[in-house]
């Protein structure tokens, strides 16, 4: 067991998320561009995908977190060149095409959990398919049905059109996939046709344990610090006690070990090989007890982003508690339909809820909030002043103004 704080263990995973330092420059070439976001999205393993776009989608502000002059552009071509793909891990993310075959054992367990749902409205799945498979790729758009069926954000009402219905289904059974997006169109065509040959047929030689093994790696690269009642350990809908015993066998093999936080009564676990940069953060830490406000790197993090998947985590490593407030009537929210944490060197230290006008250039924050326990000095204000016209800039705007900002 390892001792530490909870200050080296929020560093190190800060680290791991590329946001202990400002966004990383990159060579001005597109290629140069393309090359840096694969290889983050390879780093942390996966980018969840949201298509609320207050400022842009969730998966353009976690990438542009951290990569200084990212576009959307970038993430798009990746898909169109299946670089990437689409599928379940933590939720619906961005994913690494090289990870597809251990991906076999969720299509497998979605495809049972659909496949009635296909048989349902066979007829429509059917006629998707086979306009796919001679014209494809295309957007739903180009579908046409007058038929309305349950979709799956639908309530009492059947508002959704068939052929999307069937869309998604198929999707989720991995028949088609998405190549490609242009706005907020998703472009579908057949999988067979859009991964390649030698990852389909090791999809199909897979062996089960084995690929489930894998996803549990990629679960703990992914997270990097974790503990097992997330009830999204693994990405494998495990129960409490598979999840416990999960643990334990990693314990045992001396993949991973337990770290015991200081100030916490419960314990937290990281992978062995990264017991080395955890005691370097203690060190670091230690070394910048008192750091210059005025320069310390700020980003504002997408409700989404990969830092924030577990909120018990937020609570206990940040002293942060955080919701995502858009399914809360707006009468009462607290702090917005879109606020975004704000982090300032390894603290979380507000929210900021901004709205883009892409056609008159204006970032407009309804409201920034600082934490009261956080003395908001002239120095930490002239950080996140200066972070806000960076992120106004990066996003396309002109201008950028404040209509309510709260802080002690």
């Amino acid at each position: 067991m390892l001792q530490t704080t909870k200050r080296a263990l929020r560093r190190f995973l800060l680290e791991k998320q590329f946001l202990l330092q400002p966004p990383e420059e990159c060579a001005s070439s597109a290629e140069a561009m393309r090359q840096r976001v694969l290889d983050m999205i390879r780093h942390l393993e996966c980018v969840q995908i949201d298509p609320v776009s207050a400022v842009r989608p969730n998966q353009h502000l976690t990438l542009a977190a951290r990569i200084d002059g990212y576009e959307p552009a970038i993430l798009n071509e990746l898909l169109r060149k299946n670089e990437v793909f689409e599928y379940l891990a933590n939720a619906a993310c961005v994913i690494p095409m090289e990870d597809y075959p251990i991906f076999e054992p969720t299509r497998r367990r979605l495809q049972q959990r659909v496949q009635p749902h296909i048989d349902m409205i066979s007829t429509i799945a059917e006629q998707v398919l086979h306009k796919l498979e001679n014209e494809g790729p295309l957007p739903a758009k180009s579908f046409e049905s007058n038929q309305r069926v349950h979709g799956y954000w639908d309530n009492v009402n059947a508002k959704t059109k068939a052929t999307s219905h069937a869309l998604n289904l198929l999707t989720d059974a991995a028949q088609i996939r998405i190549v490609g997006r242009e706005g907020n169109q998703r472009l579908f065509d057949v999988t067979r046709r859009s991964v390649p040959v030698e990852l389909l047929q090791q999809a199909e030689r897979i062996d089960k344990a084995k690929a489930l093994e894998a996803m549990m790696q990629k679960f703990f690269r992914a997270y990097r610090v974790f503990e097992p009642s997330d009830p999204r350990f693994g990405w494998q809908s495990l129960s409490a006690k598979e999840r416990r015993e999960a643990i334990d066998q990693h314990v045992k093999s001396g993949e991973i070990v337990q770290v015991l936080v200081e100030g916490l009564n419960k314990h937290y676990y990281i992978l062995a090989s990264d017991m080395e940069r955890l005691s370097a953060q203690e060190d670091e830490g230690r070394a910048r007890a008192i750091e210059n406000e005025a320069e310390l790197p700020v980003h504002f993090l997408p409700p989404l982003d990969n830092l924030l998947w577990s909120r018990q985590r937020l609570a206990d490593l940040f002293d942060f508690n955080y919701r995502w407030e858009i399914y809360t009537p707006a009468v009462k929210r607290k702090y917005g339909y879109y606020a975004m944490p704000i982090l300032a060197g390894d603290r979380l230290i507000g929210r900021m809820d901004p709205r883009l006008d892409t056609k008159l250039g204006r970032l407009t924050v309804q409201l920034l909030q600082i934490e009261p326990e956080i003395d908001y000095t002239d120095g930490l204000r002239e950080s996140v002043q200066r972070a806000l016209e960076s992120f106004a800039y990066l996003h396309g705007a002109k201008t950028v103004s404040v209509e309510q900002c709260t802080y002690r």
